[in-house]
């Protein structure tokens, strides 16, 4: 089993996804079905990134998540 954290980009901001999947296909269909079920509605998504991966183990695994931290951000983008 593998954490993912992703970066999802709409029209209207940045946030930031953390799905628990085996493979990386169903950790991508995952993100749109938690969005849709965050908002109630589905998104002009611009982009899906896949921000990390890691691999969870016996005791566990996790993400700080910054608000700031952002792909746009680390890449010297502005959104």
């Amino acid at each position: 089993m593998n954490l993912y954290r992703f970066e999802v980009t709409t029209s209207a901001f940045v946030t930031s996804v953390v799905i628990a999947a085996e493979q990386d296909e169903k950790a991508f269909d995952l993100v749109e079905i938690e969005l849709e079920k965050y908002f109630l509605k589905k998104l002009d998504v611009l982009d899906i990134s896949l921000y990390e991966k890691r691999r969870i183990r016996g005791s566990g695994a996790g993400y700080v998540l910054h608000e700031q931290e952002t792909l746009s951000n680390t890449l010297g983008g502005n959104r």
